[in-house]
């Protein structure tokens, strides 16, 4: 899965196939959790990009609460098409999450260990998403609540070491084809099939107390 992530620079450029958005972030965000707003590239009307904030954990807009959220932080990219809970909003409704890094925790005694993947290119992240618009039922009137989730998908084998899964990553014509409402069923899933074009770094993140990790423990990764 994919619990936790930053996104801390801004004034960057993110490129999404020929078009070109300004990465703007109000503040650092060293640790995103499920449940925060976050920003999030949506498909605009004319067929531009925008950038929004939103809350991470999907939503379905016929769920009776919110319940849902804070187990809907993911989606698995080889069940999302038929899933009753993702279904309808992949095919309707994509989305991308900009990143600098995502965490993940190791299983190890006496205690987990986390480790920090970024881009090798130090480029922002492109992870592949999905959108929902809630409100209450019977509450015509109530403000809407904008809600995604991030597809995740079986992991390389060195990343495998530290988890079961990692987050679908798009390059920049695939994150275009991906927000494209033209784009087939077919072709969104082969778009969320692992690829071996990129590279991602890892390296360990030091707990409170604890000595810098040796650099034998960080390398690079095939996406």
């Amino acid at each position: 899965m994919c619990g936790r992530y930053d996104l801390s620079e801004s004034g960057r450029t993110l490129k999404i196939g020929d078009f070109e958005l300004i990465l703007t972030t109000s503040q650092p965000r060293y640790n995103i959790c499920p449940t925060q707003k976050a920003p999030v590239v949506r498909r605009g009307p004319t067929g531009s990009c925008t950038l929004e904030e939103l809350r991470w954990g999907l939503i379905p807009a016929w769920a009776k609460d919110t319940t849902s959220a804070a187990k809907c932080i993911n989606a698995r990219s080889e069940t999302v098409a038929e899933k009753p809970m993702f279904r309808s909003a992949f095919r309707r409704r994509r989305c991308l999450v900009p990143a600098d890094g995502y965490y993940e925790w190791q299983m190890a005694k006496p205690r987990k260990l986390p480790w920090r993947f970024t881009r090798l290119d130090r480029h922002p992240m492109l992870f592949a998403g999905l959108w929902e618009s809630w409100r209450p039922p019977g509450q015509t009137d109530a403000p809407e609540i904008e809600t995604f989730t991030i597809l995740t998908r079986a992991p390389t084998p060195r990343i495998a070491e530290i988890h079961d899964r990692m987050p679908v990553i798009l390059e920049p014509e695939a994150a275009a084809m991906w927000l494209d409402p033209s784009t087939t069923e077919a072709q969104l899933i082969t778009l969320c099939a692992p690829s071996s074009q990129e590279l991602l770094t890892m390296a360990r993140v030091t707990l409170v107390g604890e000595s810098p990790p040796r650099a034998p423990d960080q390398g690079e990764l095939p996406l």
